[in-house]
């Protein structure tokens, strides 16, 4: 027959057609189930914490009263108090609790978590002790007094010590914007430090670190400090003309979130800290937080073909996943 060596048969394509159009319809069953349980799991844990928040409101309102009338008068004493000390306490109590495993080595069951093998085991005392003055310094030195300035700008937008607390939907909003508004100005602002002019100036004092630890997120030039690390996490209080729980909340997390990522450790049932670790490994990948700038700029292409980016997930077990996805073996000479 006339194009019969070149043609599908009859029977032959509605088949594959049929196959098709039967794998469209499992997709969109097993994409709409997800997508629905999603929505429902989401729904199920704000309405709990919904009704915790509830709950708890009478509490918390009636201890933030309590404060507020203890610094009565003196309500800027309340924010530095709240906005810079409790975040700093926070800080100390997480990485020191790290350092001791940095410098000692134990327990035994935390250092089998450490992403780069052999590295800091243990840390280098002179190299620590260098890194710790200049985090004190761009703790007290620079964040303090910035967080002071940061006081009346707060207040032309709405006090920061006003006796409302703010709702649970509201604060969720706020988490949102903070979010977002760091991981764009921090991303930039980070790329741009790696401009050859500014990283030799600037910062490469942080990349001395190629295997980071907890306590060296912020162990940085104070010019770095205060673009790449203040900045980008001040911008959204202001913008929001947030209240001062929402902001203790907020600075609490962006420093423990940060302390991880520089962790060295990829623990169990906390966020990975894989992605930031190559970057100190490689330099030139994973500029971003949340690694949605990465992607959209390619700026983690090379990052993605490696077995760190397979373990960059959260450790659900206790079996460390250097050891479920190990590293290939290095080719021999």
């Amino acid at each position: 027959m006339k194009g019969e060596a070149g043609s599908v048969p009859h029977n032959e394509k509605q088949k594959q057609e049929g196959h098709i159009w039967g794998s469209m319809r499992r997709t969109a069953f097993i994409l709409g189930s997800g997508l629905l349980l999603l929505v429902a799991l989401w729904n199920s844990v704000t309405w709990h914490l919904q009704r915790f928040w509830g709950a708890s409101g009478y509490f918390w309102q009636a201890q933030w009263e309590r404060l507020l009338s203890t610094f009565e008068g003196k309500e800027w004493l309340l924010y530095i108090l709240g906005a810079t000390q409790v975040p700093v306490l926070l800080f100390w109590t997480v990485s020191g609790l790290l350092l001791v495993v940095d410098t000692t080595g134990k327990p035994n069951f935390i250092s089998r978590y450490r992403i780069q093998v052999g590295k800091n085991d243990p840390v280098d005392p002179m190299k620590l002790r260098q890194s710790i003055h200049t985090v004190l310094f761009n703790q007290f030195v620079i964040s303090f007094p910035m967080m002071v300035w940061l006081y009346p700008i707060l207040k032309l937008g709405g006090d920061p010590c006003r006796r409302e607390l703010p709702t649970f939907h509201w604060f969720l909003l706020e988490l949102a914007v903070f979010t977002l508004t760091e991981e764009v100005l921090f991303y930039y602002a980070h790329r741009l430090l790696h401009h050859p002019k500014l990283y030799k100036k600037i910062h490469k004092k942080h990349h001395e670190w190629t295997a980071p630890i907890g306590v060296i997120s912020l162990y940085a030039h104070p010019i770095e400090h205060v673009v790449s690390n203040m900045l980008p996490a001040m911008v959204g209080p202001i913008v929001m003309g947030s209240h001062l729980s929402s902001i203790t909340i907020w600075f609490s997390l962006v420093l423990i979130i940060t302390i991880i990522s520089h962790c060295g450790y990829h623990l169990p049932f906390l966020p990975s800290p894989e992605f930031h670790d190559y970057h100190h490994l490689k330099f030139n990948q994973c500029y971003g937080v949340l690694g949605v700038l990465d992607h959209l700029h390619g700026t983690d292409t090379v990052f993605k073909q490696t077995k760190a980016y397979e373990r960059h997930m959260i450790l659900l077990g206790f079996t460390p996943l250097s050891e479920s996805i190990p590293d290939p073996p290095k080719k021999m000479d």
